[in-house]
């Protein structure tokens, strides 16, 4: 495995010292070593994929340097856009070093909403005409890859990718981490919220542990799933996923599960849901200013008021607590409020060690809430 200080060290030694992304649980290790060691202006952890690449465009722009963009294979579909029509060497012609987590990886067992996409990683990086090669996890070898990977960058101004296997990075905890701001658990507050849903209710459920919880959570308490949509993949669209319920079935009430690097990551999203004026819509929104599934690197859900911004995109009420009581408060009478609704509750990072994973399948949690929603 390579120590995360070795590689910071070999991009060092190519003068990339730039960095923009968002975090990856392959990559988690190596995030947390530039959170630790980087300037914060020199390492931005952006709302999307597409958005860290216009970051380090700029970058460029201002500096001539190669900047370098992380991010889990999945986001590579909000990288196509700006990889195509800004950078690529038929527009703008900028160099950049993409760092890429691959879930997925054919041969090696990883959870159904990464399975396509490992798949087609390689292809489409090949498809775009970018060139690239896995790391190696031996020390030398990818320095040696690192050197070949500037030197590419500087000969042909384009874009390189570095593809990131599971196990490729020794463990580095991180140190700056965010104080919580709220000493209730999320765990608990997503059983409150399920617990005070009408019996005729459904949810959807963002990307990562909070679909994770709510499952665990029917799962104790003896109940089905039937009521709730596990967005596994898609991070950032679990509200247009339920906003699209909502708006079909105006006489139930629509819960959206959300996340602050979810909402972050397409909070454009927020205005529609706004602008749609949705009776039936609850907007609970778990904020522990953290990506949580990933290894604990900040987002800037501490430092935005989101729901402010809420309510500046139409949402009729906003409120925001940050512990059980006031939760139990809110929750006694919420859909006495005028929706739709934006609830922020502020959530500690983190989560037990033995969190289990949904144990049924994509389809199978489709079928059921299709089949719960003709009720």
């Amino acid at each position: 495995m390579i120590q995360p200080e070795k590689f910071y060290q070999a991009l060092a030694n190519e003068d990339i010292t730039f960095f923009a992304g968002v975090p990856d649980s392959l990559l988690k290790n190596l995030c947390a070593y530039i959170t630790d060691h980087t300037d914060p202006r020199n390492n931005i952890i952006a709302a999307n994929e597409g958005g860290a690449v216009g970051l380090a465009a700029g970058y460029h722009l201002a500096t001539g340097k190669i900047p370098a963009v992380y991010m889990q294979n999945s986001g590579e579909g909000n990288v196509v856009n700006p990889l195509m029509s800004l950078t690529d060497k038929d527009v703008y012609h900028m160099p950049l070093l993409l760092i890429i987590g691959w879930r997925g990886e054919p041969g090696v067992h990883d959870e159904p909403q990464h399975v396509k996409q490992g798949k087609v990683t390689l292809p489409l990086l090949d498809a775009m005409g970018i060139e690239h090669t896995t790391l190696s996890a031996d020390e030398n070898e990818a320095e040696q890859q690192v050197r070949h990977a500037a030197e590419r960058m500087r000969e042909t101004g384009e874009a390189y990718a570095l593809v990131i296997r599971k196990g490729t990075f020794a463990d580095y905890k991180l140190i700056n981490t965010v104080a919580d701001e709220s000493q209730l658990t999320r765990e608990k507050a997503i059983q409150m919220v399920a617990e005070a849903m009408d019996s005729r209710a459904a949810a959807v459920s963002t990307t990562g542990k909070i679909s994770r919880e709510l499952f665990e959570y029917r799962t104790g308490s003896g109940q089905g799933h039937e009521r709730d949509f596990l967005t596994v993949g898609s991070m950032g669209h679990a509200s247009q996923i339920a906003l699209g319920i909502a708006l079909s079935q105006p006489d139930r009430n629509i819960y959206c599960f959300d996340g602050d690097g979810a909402v972050l990551m397409h909070m454009g999203a927020l205005a529609i849901t706004g602008s749609m004026q949705p009776a039936n819509f609850y907007h609970i929104l778990f904020n522990n200013g953290v990506h949580d599934s990933v290894g604990g690197q900040p987002t800037v859900g501490y430092k935005v008021d989101l729901p402010e911004v809420a309510a500046a995109c139409g949402y009729k009420t906003v409120l925001s607590v940050d512990n059980a009581e006031d939760l139990s408060d809110v929750l006694a009478d919420l859909t006495d409020n005028d929706a739709p609704l934006f609830l922020e509750i502020k959530v500690k990072k983190g989560a037990r060690a033995d969190l289990g994973r949904p144990t049924t399948t994509p389809v199978e949690n489709k079928e059921a809430l299709m089949d719960f929603l003709k009720r």
